[in-house]
């Protein structure tokens, strides 16, 4: 199939860093995101990218006009996740939030702790607005890629975040993500169908 066989998928990435948004040094984060996903996901994407420093108030409004604007189906941070006075990407979440989903920072910080003990300082939240998920990653572009995929060879496995995406984004009334299983691996019930070859959805 090609990708115009998939529905479009709009993404948001935001790169949350003071030091990076003010120039001192190269962001990576968002990069290290669109790399990923462009990989993990046959359909098109369109990217919404923004680079914001550590403020709460500008990171809500930013997941807020990504979400009710821009009309992102899923939008994900990197950045600000940690326990030091400027890490507020989690609160900044959590105040535009119509439902948090605990899970993904169960399992985030799960993925982690199999790499650095540090893990447990971690912070990050996933949560739902109308009918996007916005889910807040760690800073460095190989946490990203760990949590994101986790570690599907382990005995026993585990499984990344993503596995879940597409099946969350499906239950909120977001397009069909159709992941490339080389990547990751998406998990739906048994008997769960795409939409029509056309892209559009049935009744």
């Amino acid at each position: 199939m090609t990708s115009s066989t998939y529905e479009t998928v709009r993404i948001g990435v935001v790169s949350v860093s003071d030091r990076a948004s003010s120039g001192v040094y190269e962001d990576k984060g968002i990069p290290a995101l669109q790399d990923w996903l462009g990989r993990a996901l046959h359909n098109p994407l369109i990217w919404e990218t923004r680079l914001i420093p550590d403020d709460e108030k500008i990171i809500s409004e930013t997941l807020m006009e990504l979400v009710d604007e821009a009309e992102c189906h899923l939008v994900l941070t990197t950045g600000g996740t940690g326990p030091a006075p400027r890490d507020v990407t989690p609160e900044a979440t959590l105040a535009i939030a119509d439902r948090v989903m605990p899970g993904f920072g169960e399992q985030m910080r799960q993925i982690s702790l199999t790499f650095v003990p540090t893990a447990i300082l971690s912070r990050q939240v996933g949560v739902v607005r109308g009918s996007a998920l916005i889910i807040n990653l760690p800073g460095q572009p190989k946490a990203i890629a760990e949590t994101l995929a986790g570690l599907p060879d382990a005995s026993p496995p585990v499984y990344g975040i993503f596995a879940a995406v597409p099946y969350c984004i499906d239950l909120i009334g977001g397009p069909y993500l159709e992941a490339d299983p080389k990547v990751c691996k998406a998990f739906r019930p048994a008997g769960r169908r795409p939409p029509p070859s056309d892209g559009h959805r049935g009744a």
